[in-house]
């Protein structure tokens, strides 16, 4: 699997670096803190999150402003700019709606982003997660001690040859993580960002405070978090849950804050994840098409979205209803239609609805009127 990397500008200039990868509905994962698109395409961290999520999905991410690949002189860091930089990369990817993944502070920009364009997130995918930064928890005395003990190691000690100041963020990250992991971690604090942009990063995480606007998001929501996560509290991802009108909630016995190929615990997100964004279901849908459609395989020349498409009409919802399920114009639905019609090589509506439910599409529909 390769990826292409390409660049866009924010709202106020900043040059932002994002990547695409795999084949199918689009997945959007929201930057995370701390990452590089090359450095983490071969990272034994990264690797096997990007391979996963890219194996069934159109897979954008991008370095948020200050990271890898993306402009690295930026004098502020707040909520309005993460959001740009979302903004700038969703719509130089051409899309229009589609799931959207966020981890660590990632989430909280992924609920701004949600409650500020519900036409654009079909779901929502929160893993390790928050509403409230530090600052907004309550900190004791110590505790407050404590974050900005942290800042000041990133910026006095990650710049460093001696890796010690930065194996306090690995070790956070992932306590149970392999040498190998440990030292990619390590590398990625060198390479994504310079010492004093970390811990400015910081500090402005730890300012986040999205729940308001985790009260206004509408669309479903899957909220994972590691039950002994020595990074972000897990009374912390069940805030989030709560915050959202529409969310499932999933404990992961794990104490990584980025889960291991190698635990249990990502078997449970992996199984919950696909479950939530119906690959199970897609991927048996396209077996019975394969299997209804023979050698020719005219059904698979649909793109994901056709075939979205196809899915409507084959229930009989007709050309408006469908645009107002997918939140597109009437005329882009009809074009959409013709499309299919000359790729299927059906004549009529009917005809294409037949040959669909042959492959197993609209089942839903037939099954509710049984």
């Amino acid at each position: 699997m390769r990826q292409e990397i390409r660049f866009c500008k924010a709202a106020d200039g900043v040059r932002i670096a994002y990547a695409t990868a795999g084949h199918g509905p689009p997945l959007v994962k929201a930057a995370n803190y701390l990452t590089h698109l090359e450095h983490d395409w071969e990272s034994p961290v990264w690797r096997p999150w990007l391979r996963e999520l890219a194996r069934r999905h159109t897979l954008v991410r991008y370095d948020e402003r200050g990271c890898g690949l993306s402009d690295r002189d930026v004098e502020e860091f707040s909520m309005a700019g993460w959001l740009a930089d979302l903004e700038a990369v969703v719509d130089a990817a051409g899309l229009t709606r589609f799931a959207l993944l966020g981890l660590s502070q990632g989430a909280a920009v992924s609920v701004a982003y949600a409650a500020r364009h519900p036409e654009r997130v079909s779901h929502l995918v929160l893993y390790g997660g928050y509403a409230r930064g530090r600052f907004h928890r309550g900190l004791s005395e110590r505790e407050m001690l404590e974050a900005e003990t942290m800042i000041n190691a990133m910026r006095v000690g990650w710049g460093r040859d001696n890796p010690a100041f930065r194996q306090l963020f690995s070790t956070l990250l992932m306590p149970d993580g392999s040498p190998e992991q440990t030292a990619s971690l390590d590398r990625l604090a060198r390479v994504s960002t310079s010492p004093e942009q970390a811990a400015a990063m910081e500090r402005a995480f730890y300012g986040i405070d999205v729940t308001a606007e985790a009260r206004r998001v509408r669309v479903p929501a899957l909220v994972l978090h590691a039950r002994d996560d020595a990074t972000i509290p897990f009374e912390e991802g069940r805030l989030l849950a709560s915050l959202l009108p529409d969310a499932r909630f999933v404990s992961l016995e794990s104490r990584n804050h980025v889960l291991a190929e190698e635990e249990p615990a990502w078997e449970r997100f992996v199984t919950e994840v696909r479950g939530f964004l119906g690959v199970a279901e897609r991927e048996a849908a396209g077996g019975a098409v394969a299997a209804a459609d023979g050698e020719g395989g005219r059904l698979a020349e649909l793109t994901p979205r056709e075939r979205e498409v196809l899915e409507l009409v084959a229930r009989g919802l007709d050309n408006d209803t469908i645009a107002g399920r997918l939140h597109l114009t009437p005329k882009t639905v009809r074009n959409y239609v013709s499309r299919i019609y000359d790729k299927l090589g059906v004549p009529t509506r009917a005809r294409a609805i037949v040959l669909a439910r042959e492959a197993g599409l609209g089942r839903g529909a037939l099954e509710s009127h049984a």
